[in-house]
C-alpha cells in the first residue's frame, strides 16, 4: 500500500520526538534532566479549570458554531482593544483547536500552489511543514547573530519574487526569544504592503516578555498594515493551557470567513468545554499571567548566567518566550570519547546519552550550529541540568 508523495515529504516534530525519548528514559529509571519543553510546567489556573468543570455540569457539550461561541470571540476582540489597541469585530475572529490549527488555517486561505512564504530563519520547525501540506514553498531567509537573528527590511526586500505571498514574522520568537520594536515591526510590515504581501503575524509568546520589553501587534501599527496582518495568538503559553487546545486568528473579514468555511468542515468547531474555560481566562485580571511571567524572568536570568559561563557557547539574551538559544560551533571539532562533535545534532545525542540532558538541536529550525535550552522547568533542574552540560563540556578535549 503506498501513501501520499505530500506525507513522506512532511518531516516530524524533532521537539515531540526529544521530549519523547526523555519521557521514555524516565519511565524507566534515569534521571533525565529535560530541557526540550515547549509549554509552561505550571498547572492550569483553578479558576480556569472550575469554569470547563461547570460547563460540563450544565451540559455545554454539543457542536458550538465553527468559528466559536460569540461569547468567546467578543472577548478575543476585547482583548484585542484593551491590550493591543487593535479593531475587531467577533466576525473577524475565529476560534480553533489550537495557535497551530489557527496557523494552518492561516496557510490555507491564502496559499496557492507554489506561491512562496518567507520564513526568517531561524524558524519554528512546523512553519515549513505547514506552508509544504498546503502546497506552498518555505524560503528561509538566513538571519545574523550580529542582528540578535532579527530579519531586516533589506533581507526581506531580497527575498521577495512574483511568486511571494507572505511572510511569517513571531516576536517573540521560538526558537531565539528575540522580540521585534516596535518600529523594526513597522519597517518590515511596510515591505509587505509595498508589496502587496500578507503579514501572518504569530503572537502566542505575547504575554511572556521581560525586561521592560513591550510586545507588539502588527496590526496595530497603521491602517495598511492592519488590512495585510492575519494575527495568531491563543493561550497554550501565557495562560498554561497548552492541553485545553484553544488559539485563535483575528483576520480582515474576507479572510475570516474563509477561514471560518474551512474550519467548518476540517474539524467542525473547538472543544466546546475548553472555550468556556477560555473565556474565564480571557475575563481574568492576568494575575495568573503576570505570577508565571515573573518565574519565568528569574529562571530566564539564572540559565542565560549559566549558559553564558560554558566555554564554546554563544548565547543570545532572550527578551521574551521560554527559550535560551545556543550557538555551539565553538565546540566544534572537540571530541568525548570517540564521539567529535561536528553539530548541535551530535551534541545533543551525546548530553543524552552520557549525562541525561535533553535539548532540542535545532537543525529542523534551520540553525543546525544551534541548540535551545527551555526556561520552562523548575529551577532546581535548570540548577542540575546545567551542570551536568558544563561538567561534559569542560571534559571535551
Amino acid at each position: 500500500m503506498k501513501i501520499s508523495k505530500l506525507a513522506t515529504r512532511i518531516a516530524p516534530s524533532s521537539t515531540l520526538a526529544i521530549t519523547a525519548q526523555a519521557k521514555e528514559m524516565k519511565e524507566s529509571g534515569i534521571d533525565v534532566v529535560g530541557f526540550g519543553a515547549g509549554e509552561p510546567d505550571f498547572d492550569t489556573p483553578k479558576h480556569i479549570s472550575e469554569a470547563a468543570k461547570e460547563a460540563i455540569d450544565n451540559g455545554f457539550t454539543r457542536y458550538t458554531p465553527a468559528s466559536g461561541i460569540i461569547q468567546l470571540k467578543k472577548a478575543v476582540a476585547k482583548k484585542f482593544l484593551d491590550e493591543n489597541g487593535v479593531i475587531y469585530t467577533p466576525s473577524q475572529i475565529v476560534v480553533s483547536n489550537g495557535a497551530k490549527h489557527s496557523l494552518i488555517n492561516a496557510f490555507m486561505a491564502i496559499v496557492n500552489y507554489l506561491d512562496e512564504v518567507i520564513l526568517p530563519a531561524p524558524y519554528w520547525l512546523s512553519y515549513p511543514e505547514m506552508i509544504k501540506l498546503v502546497g506552498g514553498v518555505p524560503v528561509p531567509v538566513m538571519t545574523e547573530a550580529s542582528n540578535n537573528f532579527k530579519i531586516t527590511p533589506d533581507e526581506f526586500r531580497a527575498a521577495i519574487t512574483d511568486k511571494t505571498c507572505a511572510i511569517v514574522l513571531n516576536s517573540p520568537s521560538n526558537p531565539t526569544g528575540v522580540v521585534y520594536s516596535r518600529d523594526e515591526l513597522k519597517a518590515l510590515a511596510d515591505v509587505a504592503v509595498e508589496h502587496d504581501l500578507w503579514i501572518i503575524s504569530d503572537e502566542i509568546y505575547e504575554y511572556l516578555v521581560y525586561d521592560g520589553v513591550e510586545h507588539t501587534c502588527v496590526a496595530s501599527l497603521s491602517e495598511d498594515i492592519y488590512n495585510h496582518t492575519i494575527t495568531i495568538n491563543g493561550l497554550s503559553k501565557g495562560f498554561a493551557m497548552t492541553g485545553w487546545r484553544i488559539g485563535f486568528l483575528a483576520a480582515p473579514q474576507p479572510i475570516a470567513t474563509a477561514v471560518s468555511n474551512i474550519q467548518s468542515h476540517a474539524t467542525s468547531n473547538p472543544n466546546s468545554i475548553a472555550q468556556m474555560a477560555a473565556l474565564t481566562a480571557l475575563e481574568d485580571n492576568r494575575e495568573s499571567v503576570a505570577e508565571m511571567q515573573v518565574e519565568f524572568a528569574k529562571r530566564r536570568d539564572f540559565l542565560y548566567d549559566e549558559l553564558c559561563n560554558i566555554p564554546g557557547f554563544s548565547v543570545i539574551r532572550p527578551h521574551g518566550a521560554f527559550y535560551c538559544f545556543v550557538d555551539i560551533s565553538g565546540l566544534y571539532g572537540k571530541a568525548y570519547n570517540d564521539v567529535i562533535i561536528d553539530s548541535a545534532a551530535t551534541f545533543a545525542k551525546l548530553l543524552l546519552d552520557e549525562v541525561a540532558v535533553a535539548l532540542v538541536p535545532c537543525t529542523d529550525f534551520d540553525a543546525p550550529s544551534c541548540i535551545r535550552f527551555s526556561y520552562a522547568i523548575d529551577m532546581d533542574s535548570i540548577k542540575k541540568g546545567t551542570d551536568r552540560v558544563k561538567d561534559l563540556v569542560l571534559k571535551l578535549k
